[in-house]
Parts: C-alpha cells; structure tokens; sequence
C-alpha cells in the first residue's frame, strides 16, 4: 500500500518529442501519475523548435499533437531550468520516484579528416541552431561562401543545403527571426554540392525530403549519370524497402533529364568520400574527395582516384551527438547512456528510478515518430519497478516549486508558452506571417512571464 500513498512522481529531463512522448505513455498507462516536465530552453518542443527546417511547416505540424499532450492536467511544464546546474539528480530525488532524461542529441558529430577544423569548415547542428532562432548561439551567421559543400546524404544534410540554396525571400514567408532573414538575404552562395561516400541506394533521405528540393523555382537539382549505380546489395535494398526505391528513382530522372536555368544549382554528388578540406592561410579554399566503388554488398571501397573541388566553405552533416548527463554514466564512444530497456546502468547494476529514453538513449537516428517506441519501452520498465522505488521525501507538487522559487529561477510554464505563443503570433502579424520566432531569452521569458 505504500506506493499508492501519492500519484506516482514522475521528472522528465528534456521537453522535447522523446520526453512528451514518454509523458504521453505514462498518462496512458493505469497509473495514477503526476509527471513535471524540465526543459532547458524558455519554450518546449526541443528538435521540433530549434533542429527542423524553418520552411517545414508539415514536420512542425507535429507540434499539434505534442499540444495535446502538454494540455493534459496530469504534466506540468517547468522551462527555463538547466539540469545539472539549476537542479541536480540528488535534489530530483527530494521529489519524484522516477527520473527519466530525454536530453536528445545536439551536437555534431566528429568527422576526423585534415582540414575539418579551418576557418570556413562548421557542424551542419550549429548552422542548423543558428538558422532556427536558438538563444545560445550567435546571432550572425558567415555567408560569403559562393561555392559551398555539405557532408552528408540525410535529411539535415538536405535541410542544409536547401537553406543555403535558397533565397532570403524565399524564407521570409517562415517564422525565420530578422537575424536570419539578414544573414539569408546576404547569402553569396550559388553552388551548393552535396557529398555521399556510398551510392543512391545507401542515401538517408526520405523521399519526400528529397523532391522538395526541387520545388524551389531558384534551385536547380543536377545529378551526374555517372553516379547511378547499383549492386547486388543495392538492388536488395531497393526491393525491400519501399522508400530506398522511391529515393533511388528520383535520383535517377534528375540525372536523365536536361539542365535548367535557375540561378542556384544544387549537386547531388555520390560515390566520392571527404578526404580533406583544403586550407591556405588558415581557411577553406577546397575540398579533396576520393572515388568509391560498390563492392557487392551495398558498401564502397576506395579506388584511389582522388578529386579536388572548389569551394569556399564546408558543411558536415554526419550525424548529431548526445553530451553527457551530469551524475548518470555516459558511454563517450557510443554518445549514448548505458541502459536495459531504458532502465539506467551503473557499474553495478540499474541506478534505481533514473531512466533515459530518445536519442540520448539508442543514438541519433530514426525519425522523430520513432522514439514512441523508445518511450513505452522505457515506461513499461519504470511501471514494473514501481512497488522497488524509493518513496520520495517531499512528493506534494508544490514542494518542487518551493525549490525552485527559492533558488531565485525564474522557471516558465505551459500557460507561460501560450503567452510566448500569442506574442510571436502577433509579431508576425503585420508581415502577414503565422509568426515570427523570438531569439532572445530575455525577451522570450518576459513574454512567457508577462512581464
């Protein structure tokens, strides 16, 4: 009887999809639960707000459905909170039995060739925060490239080259900030090439990320024949898997037909792996990559046939990367948080009530829908440990925010979102834009607190 003494306490790190999802799952469970969700940023949504493209409103659509679930009376929205500093593990313990972290994956992967750390050489995430409006990055972006490189075949190596691709104006219609409208409308790119080590078939783009590209009338999308190309093991690909099919064919009729004449033209180049970038006085002034070849199994070898390309800047779009969690073990070479099925793993066995789901869980990869099933998996295993978990000492919600009041933090909330909300709806009024996304965090907790 003990355990049902008070609604289950659940705290979620992180109030991205991967953590509203698991808010989601617990409110579905029989469980009589009470979940606070902490988030680092003043506004929610995490990769929703600040990792996907400004000019993507069917993905940010998604947003609706998370709304559903933030509405709900059992979770409670607590922004503005930096983990780790503001509250720490042992302070969570006061007042939850749980704790799960859903901290996501923000970072750039490494990619470990000469050149990668020139002047003119940046991570596709930072481009990506800059582009999106995020507080903690500058405010200015460098543009003056005319000839840039992306490294990378996935979706955000895409929405990279698209946005630099395409035009300020073009974007202007988004909820891109002035900031980023400015830095867009200075743009000097004109060539944007696109880098894939393997083949069509081993492309991460889904397919409809893929002919957006071509929906730009300032873009032009070129292909080379000579990069259609299949083995065994591509063909196998392509036989099983419906959208590998559809990406390959659309690849394919880019490469067979004519050149047009839009004023930027985007290469989609396969079969050549990044080698180097190429450096003089310190800053990017080419790029060296070398042939591949299929070798059978849908994996490349290289051929030695080494190539240099001219371009002013590069993009490495090779993958995002978790941090570390303060006071949870963190496995460096994966980028991952050691778990059973979600259950934390220290060296002697599962942290009691400390639980991970998302990317910071499994790793970077997959489509946002995707850590639904990461989230159940770890919320059936935090269910079953119930009657085992510790009874926290000062369960009563109030208790939390006592805390927190008391440390001087200024924490936002869900109907604090709603005021930010209605203040960047009506900033994009007089432009005619569904909104305009504020980036300061002092302007963006004023709004949330009314102040």
């Amino acid at each position: 009887m003990t355990a049902a003494r008070h609604p289950l306490r659940v705290a979620i790190i992180g109030a991205g999809p991967a953590g509203i999802y698991a808010a989601d799952a617990l409110m579905k469970s029989d469980a009589d639960v009470s979940i606070d969700l902490y988030e680092r940023m003043p506004a929610p949504f995490g990769l929703i707000r600040y990792g996907v493209a400004p000019d993507h409103p069917r993905i940010k659509g998604i947003i609706t459905a998370l709304h559903k679930v933030l509405d709900k009376d059992q979770v409670r929205l607590l922004g503005n909170i930096d983990y780790g500093t503001d509250i720490t593990l042992d302070d969570l313990r006061q007042f939850y039995d749980a704790v799960i972290f859903s901290t996501g994956a923000n970072a750039d992967r490494a990619l470990p060739i000469p050149g990668i750390d020139l002047d003119g050489s940046y991570g596709a995430a930072d481009f990506v925060s800059w582009y999106d409006g995020h507080p903690d990055v500058p405010r200015s972006w460098p543009l003056e490239a005319e000839k840039v490189a992306v490294l990378g075949v996935g979706n955000v190596a895409l929405d990279v080259a698209r946005v630099l691709a395409k035009t300020g104006d073009e974007l202007l219609p988004t909820e891109i900030p002035p900031n980023v409208y400015k830095g867009l409308k200075a743009n000097k790119a004109v060539e944007v090439h696109v880098f894939g080590r393997r083949g069509p078939a081993q492309a991460k783009f889904t397919p409809l990320e893929l002919r957006e590209l071509d929906h730009s009338p300032t873009i032009e999308v070129i292909v080379d024949p000579e990069d259609i190309d299949y083995d065994e093991g591509s063909e196998a690909a392509r036989r099983n898997s419906k959208q590998v099919d559809m990406v390959a064919n659309t690849l394919e009729q880019w490469a067979i037909r004519d050149q047009g004449n839009r004023p930027h033209k985007l290469f989609l180049h396969f079969f050549e792996s990044p080698a180097e970038v190429i450096g003089e006085d310190g800053k990017v002034v080419g790029l060296e990559t070398e042939r591949t070849q299929l070798d059978g199994t849908g994996n490349v070898k290289g051929t030695g046939e080494f190539k240099q390309w001219d371009v002013q800047a590069v993009y490495r779009a090779v993958g995002y990367r978790s941090g570390a969690v303060a006071d949870i073990p963190f496995d460096e070479a994966t980028g991952t948080v050691p778990h059973a099925a979600g259950r934390v793993l220290a060296d002697d066995g599962p942290l009691p009530g400390v639980y991970v789901t998302g990317w910071i869980k499994r790793g970077p990869v997959g489509l946002i829908g995707h850590t639904k099933g990461d989230a159940n998996e770890t919320v059936a295993c935090l269910l079953d440990d119930r009657p085992a978990l510790a009874r926290p000492a000062r369960p009563d919600p109030g208790a939390v925010l006592e805390f927190l009041t008391g440390a001087g933090i200024p924490f936002t909330t869900w109907t604090g979102w709603y005021r930010l909300d209605a203040h960047e709806r009506a900033l994009g009024v007089p432009e005619g834009r569904e909104r305009v996304k504020v980036v300061e965090r002092a302007e963006m907790l004023r709004a949330s607190l009314g102040r």
